[in-house]
Formats: structure tokens, C-alpha cells, sequence
């Protein structure tokens, strides 16, 4: 017998994939039903799978064991799995996989009729509180009843999202078998700063290329979108740097953002545009001038930072538009910390791979354990990464067990 603590993706492609060899598999889930976490993904479009999962979207603490849990793990294994299910997929931008129907509810039915098909048993509303080893057997103590079992799963996820079940539980499970655990982080989050001028421009939303500077030298950076808010900054273009940011940042690294608030223009052609546009004619107060090109939330911020004490259009001259565009092009915006696990998608950190069968997904330290999806010291881009991490895991372990 196998029993699966945790209903999610890879907890559910495990259960399906041992099931269907023939194994016995009763599933624990702490919530009401199972897939909660799916239902929210890609706010209920369900961003299922990526085209393209290279092994450099993906990060962990121990690269080159990680590309062996991913080898033979492609778009194609994984997209045969779901289409197994009955879940019929189409691309869109960036390899970006979603189920035909745009539907995440769709997906979950899909999964719980395939574990019910297969005699899967599968308990919701049932917290498991304890773990203990009894010679070759697990014993979970739960709120349901106590489980034994020969072989183990633990796909019990990371501290992301808490709303939705998120918890460090089956992580302090398995250290207190022995496991390490790389501390987990917030990533694929917004961004908290102490500057008061986003809360001026909050709901500004644009085109952005963002770089994160640590400790004065410049990291990583990244394009997309951008949006102001009341607490710092989020959008696409800072989800996809914020995994470094928070590990930048719980090494107590002084972390800021420069922000291109025209990454298609360059400072010749900004510099151009900003020069034809000046009519002693028209002769426009500055700040409604700026609004031709800025969004009106931005104008009093970039002319604050930007120094510039010229009134209205006639009195720019080539200095104080190389001004604004500095400060148009390099915008610096100090950030403090991540939002927190409630509003971060997945977490960095979790049980290290070195102790980990990367072909099997079992524990080097207790025969007949298992881990698979984000308990695991890996996390994936935005864009698919982490839901194939989770299919192609949930496999392997379930591939793994004995009948």
C-alpha cells in the first residue's frame, strides 16, 4: 500500500500513475476536496505545462541533481499523462500549455475521476499531525483515524499560499526523519518598499524592464509588466526576479530596483521624441506637457526626483531633458522585504535534493519514503515550470513504488 499525503498535482499524478501499476493508494488532504491550489493557477485558466522545460527554468540548491529528476521529463511525457486524463491542451506565448476549456476546475474533476476509476481512495478534510516509524512500517496519527502503511508519499507542498493549505508541515515531517531542509522563501511575489512615492502612483500599471541591484551591483533583470501599489510593486516583470530578491534579501543584502519605464524607446530616441515636442507656441505647463507621454500619477514623481525646476515646456533646454530621461530610464525604488507566503505562488527552499533518489524521488535515509513537487528544494519560472516540476515528480515517485 501507498498512501500520499497531499492532493495537489504531483500527490494526484503519483496517485494515478502507482494506481494504475496495480499498487493500492489512499490519498490524504487536508482540505475539503482536492486541486485547491489548482483552481486558483493562472487565475482559474490553468497555466497546466510549458512547451519548453529546460532544466535553466528551473532552480534549486542542487542543479545538476536536478537535471537528472528532469531528464526524460518533457513536454511530451507530460503532455501524454494529461492527455491520458482526457485534458486536451493549446499553446499560447512563451510555450505558455492551458487546457483547451481555459478551465482549472475541469482539470481537478478530471484528476479525481481517473483516482476514483482506479480505486484510489481519497480522504479530504484529513490533518495529519503526526508521523512515526514502527520497524518497516509509517504510522500517520490524523483527525480522521491512524494509517499505516509500508511506503510513504509526502507531496504536502511548501508555505505558499497559506489560504489555500500551504504549510512547512510535511517539510518538519521529514526532518524529523533526518532531512535537511534548505529554509523556504517566498518567491513568484510582489515587492514591499518603505518609499512613499508608489503609493502615489498605486494602480499604475505599464511596460517595465526592472534590474535588481544587490548590494550596489546589478543581478538580474527582467521585462513585463509593472504595477505600483500601496506596499511596493508586483506585476510579471517583479514576480519573475523575486525569487532572487528574497533570497538576496534573507542574506540581509541591501536590495533595489532600476526601472525603465521606456524599455522600447532608448535615451536617443526618448531624448529625440522629448526635443521635437517642445512648442514655445503652445508653451504647456510642465506637468501637463510630461502627461503626454507619462501617466499622469508618474508626472509629479519624476519631476520630484528628477530636480528639475523649470515650470514649463519653453524653459527645458538639453540638460534638464537629459534629466527627466535619466530619471524616466533609472527610476530607483529601494525594497525592504517580499510580501509574505499568503501572497507568494510557490516558495524556494524545502528538502534537499542530495538525499534524494533523483530517479525514484525516495529518500537515500528511509527506505519505502518519497517526496515529490514543491517539497522539494525546487522551484520553476513563472510560466508552467513549477506545474511540470509537479506532474513529472508526482510520475517518477509513482513509477517508483513497489506493488
Amino acid at each position: 500500500m501507498l498512501i500520499v499525503v497531499g492532493a495537489g498535482a504531483a500527490g494526484l499524478a503519483a496517485a494515478i500513475t502507482a494506481a494504475r501499476r496495480g499498487v493500492e493508494v489512499i490519498v490524504l488532504e487536508q482540505n475539503d476536496r482536492p486541486g485547491k491550489k489548482i483552481l486558483v493557477s493562472g487565475n482559474g485558466r490553468c497555466n497546466i505545462a510549458n512547451r519548453h522545460p529546460d532544466p535553466t527554468r528551473f532552480h534549486s540548491t542542487r542543479p545538476e541533481l536536478l537535471k537528472k529528476a528532469l531528464r526524460g521529463y518533457d513536454a511530451k511525457r507530460v503532455l501524454a499523462f494529461l492527455g491520458s486524463l482526457g485534458i486536451e491542451t493549446e499553446e499560447e506565448e512563451e510555450g505558455k500549455l492551458f487546457p483547451m476549456g481555459r478551465q482549472a476546475a475541469s482539470v481537478v474533476k478530471l484528476l479525481s475521476r481517473e483516482c476514483q476509476r482506479l480505486g484510489v481512495k481519497l480522504v479530504t478534510e484529513c490533518q495529519v499531525s503526526g508521523i512515526l516509524r514502527e520497524g518497516k512500517e509509517f504510522v500517520l496519527e490524523s483527525s480522521r483515524e491512524i494509517y499505516r502503511c509500508r511506503q510513504l508519499l509526502l507531496t504536502t507542498g511548501s508555505p505558499a499560499a497559506a489560504q489555500l493549505g500551504g504549510s512547512n508541515a510535511g517539510m518538519l515531517f521529514a526532518q524529523s526523519f533526518g532531512h535537511r531542509l534548505i529554509p523556504p522563501r517566498p518567491a513568484l511575489v510582489a515587492l514591499e518598499s518603505n518609499a512613499r512615492w508608489p503609493r502615489r502612483a498605486a494602480g499604475v500599471k505599464l511596460p517595465a524592464r526592472i534590474g535588481l541591484l544587490a548590494s550596489g551591483a546589478l543581478v538580474t533583470e527582467r521585462e513585463g509588466d509593472l504595477l505600483f501599489t500601496d506596499y511596493g510593486v508586483s506585476g510579471l516583470a517583479v514576480l519573475d526576479l523575486s525569487r532572487e530578491a528574497s533570497l538576496r534579501l534573507a542574506e540581509w543584502e541591501p536590495c533595489e530596483l532600476s526601472i525603465d519605464l521606456m524599455p522600447r524607446r532608448s535615451k536617443e530616441r526618448l531624448e529625440k521624441l522629448l526635443s521635437d515636442r517642445i512648442d514655445p507656441k503652445r508653451d504647456l505647463p510642465l506637468d501637463l506637457w510630461l502627461e503626454g507621454i507619462l501617466h499622469r500619477k508618474l508626472v509629479p514623481i519624476i519631476l520630484e526626483i528628477s530636480g528639475i525646476r523649470a515650470e514649463r515646456e519653453k524653459q527645458l533646454n538639453r540638460k534638464t531633458i537629459r534629466q527627466l530621461i535619466y530619471t524616466i530610464k533609472h527610476l530607483r525604488l529601494p525594497i525592504e522585504k517580499t510580501r509574505d507566503f499568503r501572497y507568494a505562488e510557490v516558495a524556494a527552499g524545502g528538502i534537499d535534493l542530495a538525499e534524494i533518489d533523483p530517479e525514484k524521488m525516495e529518500s537515500h535515509k528511509i527506505p519505502g519514503l518519497f517526496f515529490a513537487g514543491e517539497i522539494l528544494d525546487v522551484d520553476g519560472d513563472r510560466g508552467g515550470f513549477n506545474f511540470h516540476w509537479a506532474w513529472s515528480s508526482g510520475i517518477r515517485a509513482g513509477n517508483a513504488v513497489n506493488k
